[in-house]
């Protein structure tokens, strides 16, 4: 069955950009045509001030061009992406779309793997481990990097957003092609399924969370870790999320995970609600939120619960909320109104360095560190690139 992507149209930005040039164009000959009306003033005169004008015109031209380019490469690979998810969805439609499912390796290592997650695996240069639980059909992929090293080769578990899946959220946040350079193993599970087909992760007590049903994602989640471990004995644990996975995050920190040292959200928060996470130990914890989120907002959502979510919350704290309470739970205080230690570039489509990085480490349970990067203009979805990859895997793999 032939399938075509839906279509995406060019966003207010391009048609904004392509005004203003046009509107340049229509300038620079109106001052041609207009150069000769000063009679009082020298021909040479006019003559250098227009070749100034026109000079500046040609570099804000040459400037829109390169942004237009940059919002093209964008739109082509949305209408990519748009594609390959069409594509997946028909094929996880078929019934013998997913091999992995059907034949349950004993070791771990000879599954046969999605498309998706087989690029992963060439892309990471590591080795690959297929860990299926009884109680989900997708395996998740464990990269061990080569050069492991018994005992300290750190784990971090990335966790995509709603509506995701591994592959997806490997390809926005690309931990997998650092395996290799800095030495880590990474595992990518895949959430489970709500009554519209929608991966998302349960970062409750109960078992029901508005539309979604399913069963307990702590559980799963442990299990997997503690099968990654018979892997191979590795070293400390971090966790990292996108949106629904931060919320996740955020939960498996809560229940005390054995050997969690750290856990890093990205525009994922935790409800309002905190009795989930009475007597957790303190972990360091890196808070990173855009603060036009329009989703996930930054200063949280403080409307009435979800009258169909069981009694669950569906409000959540803002971003310095979360980095109180985890500062509280590490016996030490977060200041209100501190100007940032620093300030980091990490979205390219943001102008100058646009995240503002607050730092909390004195007075904390020793080894623990609590930090906001706040992105300012920022929303849910920033478009991270290589310095974004390497800023949190600095921060990760710092709170041995």
């Amino acid at each position: 069955m032939a399938t075509t992507a839906a279509p995406v149209s060019i966003g207010a930005d391009a048609r904004r950009y392509l005004g203003t040039a046009a509107a340049c164009i229509l300038l620079a000959g109106t001052l041609l045509a207009c150069a000769g009306g000063d009679e009082d003033a020298s021909a040479d005169d006019r003559l250098l001030d227009l070749e100034a004008q026109v000079d500046a015109l040609e570099a804000s031209l040459e400037a829109l061009a390169a942004e237009n380019a940059a919002l093209q490469d964008e739109i082509a690979l949305l209408r990519q992406q748009q594609a390959d998810s069409v594509a997946a969805q028909e094929a996880a439609s078929k019934p013998d779309a997913n091999p992995a499912a059907a034949e349950k390796p004993s070791d771990g290592k000879a599954a046969p793997s999605p498309k998706a997650a087989d690029g992963l695996v060439a892309e990471s240069g590591g080795e690959a481990h297929y860990i299926q639980h009884p109680d989900r059909v997708d395996p998740a992929l464990l990269l061990v990097p080569l050069d492991f090293v018994a005992g300290e080769t750190p784990l971090i578990v990335s966790l995509h957003g709603f509506g995701g899946d591994a592959a997806d959220h490997a390809r926005y946040v690309p931990l997998h092609e650092r395996v290799n350079r800095d030495g880590f193993a990474l595992l990518l599970p895949n959430g489970q399924r709500d009554g519209a087909g929608s991966r998302f992760w349960n970062p409750t007590d109960r078992c029901c969370d508005g539309g979604k049903s399913g069963g307990d994602d702590v559980a799963y989640l442990t299990d997997l870790v503690a099968s990654a471990r018979q892997v191979g004995d590795l070293g400390p644990l971090y966790f990292f999320g996108y949106s629904n996975g931060g919320f996740m995050a955020y939960h498996m920190a809560c229940k005390g995970l054995p050997g969690l040292r750290a856990v890093a959200s990205l525009a994922g928060t935790s409800y309002v609600e905190d009795s989930a996470c009475e007597g957790a130990p303190p972990v360091s914890v890196l808070h990173i939120h855009g603060a036009a989120d329009g989703v996930i907002r930054f200063d949280g959502d403080a409307s009435q619960p979800d009258a169909k979510g069981a009694g669950e919350p569906a409000f959540y704290a803002g971003a310095r909320d979360m980095v109180t309470r985890w500062s509280q739970r590490a016996g030490c205080a977060w200041t209100e109104g501190a100007d940032p230690q620093a300030a980091l570039d990490l979205d390219p489509h943001l102008p100058g360095a646009e995240t503002q990085v607050f730092r909390l480490q004195s007075g904390c349970a020793p080894g623990i560190t609590i930090e906001l990067w706040t992105a300012v203009g920022g929303g849910h979805a920033p478009a991270y690139g290589d310095a974004f990859v390497d800023a949190l895997l600095g921060w990760l793999l710092s709170q041995g």
